[in-house]
């Protein structure tokens, strides 16, 4: 009797369990979404000229003037969806890494993958010419590349997540003096156009762009959340998963391939946004007070690129805006201060 009712009671606490989580992923997403909503919209009202709200809905329906239209469906509105897209995509490539690693700095772009996408683009762009789907190729391959790179010098006994960062760190400083040298062998007007995609910007996304970028991120998506359901069991150990019926290898390289598939889409269209996959996921765990969701992790990257993107175009006021990401990289910074200081403090 009372092994039936202990059984009972661990069954009931369970079930509350996850009803609270369940709420507090709604009320957390809830939150992000009406964050978003809010940043975006003010995105598109500010500027050399200001649009109301009825001009943003007139707009957004169909109606409008011709200059109002033009201003904000040509001009504001590509970049508030390059944000929205970009920052879901490498949110989601960070947590993917993070969460497979078991390690917060595991992300793409401190592991050397955004460096490989980069290094690709960079050389694409600036020695042979290319742009637009070749540009995306380019990205995927680099980063596919570094990453495969990356997992075959982690191989071993021992901790792979800490062998993965350190390799990662040492190709990805190894591709930046590459980029550095195509960057002083090239075009003055050519290599500021590179340093400033280098920077990571959303300004000068085209509605074309976006129309490669978006399928193609819908498709990762998908993919993504196929693959996620192999990080719990991961996490359990090698020898745990294989006796759930993991296959352990071709789960790890199905996510890294997910991972740095989701980071070189973003990065091909929008450069490599300094820290956004590095922060995302740990700010979502911290927004539900556990491990973190992957979908929330998504719109906490959205919602950090836009409000970032927002502060960028106005922070020295109109027409003189900066590439967001130097506001994404100024707040990643941070978070890495703030996060050795917690470690330390720990230790």
């Amino acid at each position: 009797m009372t092994s039936t009712s202990t059984v009972s009671s661990t069954s009931t606490r369970n079930r509350t369990s996850t009803r609270t989580r369940a709420g507090r992923v709604t009320l957390v997403s809830a939150a992000l979404v009406l964050l978003l909503l809010l940043a975006g919209s003010t995105r598109l009202a500010l500027g050399a000229r200001l649009a109301s709200p009825q001009d943003i809905f007139a707009v957004l329906t169909g109606g409008g003037r011709g200059a109002l239209r033009f201003m904000i469906l040509e001009d504001r509105l590509p970049a508030v969806a390059a944000a929205v897209l970009a920052g879901a995509a490498l949110a989601l490539a960070g947590g993917l890494f993070q969460r497979l690693l078991r390690n917060p700095l595991a992300s793409p772009d401190v592991i050397g993958v955004g460096f490989g996408a980069s290094a690709a683009t960079v050389f694409g762009m600036l020695v042979l010419g290319w742009g637009g789907w070749l540009l995306t190729g380019a990205s995927l391959l680099g980063a596919l590349l570094v990453s495969g790179a990356i997992l075959l010098m982690s191989l071993g006994k021992g901790d792979m997540g800490a062998r993965l960062v350190l390799s990662g760190i040492a190709i990805g400083a190894a591709l930046s003096a590459v980029v550095n040298l195509l960057l002083t062998r090239t075009d003055v007007r050519q290599a500021s156009d590179a340093l400033r995609w280098l920077t990571g910007s959303v300004t000068d996304v085209s509605w074309e762009q976006l129309a490669v970028l978006a399928p193609a991120l819908l498709v990762l998506f998908v993919c993504a959340a196929s693959v996620a359901r192999w990080l719990g069991l991961l996490e359990l150990g090698d020898d745990a998963a294989r006796a759930l019926g993991v296959r352990v290898t071709v789960a790890r390289c199905a996510i890294v391939g997910v991972g740095a598939a989701l980071c070189a889409a973003a990065v091909a269209v929008v450069g490599p946004v300094s820290f956004v996959a590095f922060m995302s996921h740990p700010l979502a765990t911290r927004l539900l007070g556990r491990r973190g969701n992957l979908a929330v992790t998504a719109l906490t990257g959205a919602t950090l690129v836009v409000v970032s993107d927002l502060v960028a175009a106005h922070l020295f006021g109109i027409g003189h805006g900066l590439p967001v990401g130097v506001v994404t990289g100024a707040l990643g910074a941070v978070f890495l201060l703030v996060l050795l200081t917690r470690e330390r403090s720990r230790a």
